[in-house]
C-alpha cells in the first residue's frame, strides 16, 4: 500500500505517552495525522515536528474529552472527513489509588473519559468506516480488565468495556472491510502515572514496559489480524485458551430453566 492509500489516523491523547507514540509511528508508516488532546501548545509542537520529520500532513484538533460537546466535535470530523481511515482511540485518565480511597467525582470523570468519550468515537468510527468499506479502529484497554480483582475498581471496569466493546464491534464489522483491536497494555512508562500522582517506581522494572517497545508490539498484533493484543504475553494460546473457555459458556447461559444444582425448579 503507497503512502497516499493510507489515509489519515485520527490519535486521541496524542500529546504525550502512547498517543503521541502511536502518531511518531504511524507518521513513519506514511500516514497523515489528525491529533486530539486537551494541550493544544503540545499539539502543535508535535505536529511540527512530525511534519519536519517525516513530510506527512498533520491537523490538529485541541478537545478536552471529559466534555461531551468536544467530543462531539471529534465525532463529527470522524463522520464527515472521508480521509479518516484509522482511529487510535487512547485518550483516558488512570486511578489514583485503591478504590475506597478514591475520591467518586474524580472516578465518574474518569468514567467520562474512558467509556462516554471511548463509545461515543468508537461507535462512529464503525459506523463510518463500515459504510465506507475501508478503516480500522484501535482502541486503547488494559490488561486490569482481566484481573479486576488487583486494581481499582472502577479503571478495571472501564477497560473491560472497553474490551467487550471492541469485540461487539468486530463482531458487527469483519465482513465490512474494517479491521478492530483493542490493546491491553500493562505497566507502561508514561505520564498518566504521574497524572494520577502515582510512580512507576513502584513496580518491580521487569513489570514495567517501555512506551515504544509496547506501540511497536501493538503495531504488530494490527499488521497480523490480531483482535486482542496484550504485548507482554509470550504465548498466544493462552489468550486463545481463554477465549475458548468463555465461548464455551455460551449455550446455558441462558434457559427456561434454574440449573438443577440450585434445587429452584419446578417439578
Amino acid at each position: 500500500m503507497s503512502r497516499h492509500d493510507l489515509g489519515t489516523a485520527l490519535v486521541t491523547g496524542a500529546s504525550s505517552g502512547i498517543g503521541a507514540t502511536y502518531a511518531e509511528r504511524l507518521a513513519k508508516r506514511g500516514y497523515d495525522l489528525l491529533l486530539v488532546a486537551r494541550d493544544a501548545a503540545r499539539l502543535s509542537a508535535l505536529a511540527e515536528k512530525l511534519t519536519k520529520e517525516t513530510g506527512v500532513k498533520v491537523d490538529v484538533l485541541p478537545a478536552d474529552l471529559t466534555e461531551r460537546a468536544a467530543v462531539r466535535a471529534v465525532e463529527q470530523r470522524l463522520r464527515e472527513d472521508e480521509a479518516i481511515t484509522l482511529l487510535v482511540n487512547n485518550a483516558g485518565v488512570g486511578p489514583r489509588g485503591k478504590l475506597l480511597a478514591d475520591d467518586v467525582d474524580y472516578l465518574e470523570k474518569m468514567i467520562e473519559l474512558n467509556v462516554i468519550a471511548v463509545n461515543r468515537l468508537a461507535v462512529a468510527a464503525a459506523q463510518a468506516f463500515a459504510a465506507r468499506g475501508r478503516g480500522a479502529i484501535v482502541n486503547i484497554a488494559s490488561v486490569v480488565a482481566y484481573v479486576p480483582e488487583q486494581f481499582n475498581g472502577t479503571y478495571s471496569a472501564t477497560k473491560a468495556f472497553v474490551l467487550n466493546l471492541t469485540q461487539a464491534i468486530h463482531a458487527e464489522t469483519a465482513e465490512k472491510g474494517v479491521r478492530v483491536q483493542a490493546v491491553l497494555p500493562g505497566l507502561t512508562r508514561t505520564e498518566i502515572f504521574e497524572r494520577a500522582g502515582v510512580s512507576t517506581d513502584r513496580f518491580p522494572p521487569s513489570m514495567v514496559m517501555d512506551v515504544t517497545d509496547m506501540v511497536d508490539a501493538a503495531l504488530a498484533g494490527l499488521d497480523q489480524g490480531e483482535l486482542i493484543t496484550i504485548p507482554s504475553l509470550p504465548d498466544a494460546q493462552d489468550l486463545a485458551a481463554a477465549t475458548a473457555a468463555r465461548l464455551a459458556l455460551g449455550p446455558n447461559l441462558s434457559h427456561d430453566k434454574p440449573a438443577a444444582r440450585y434445587g429452584v425448579a419446578a417439578a
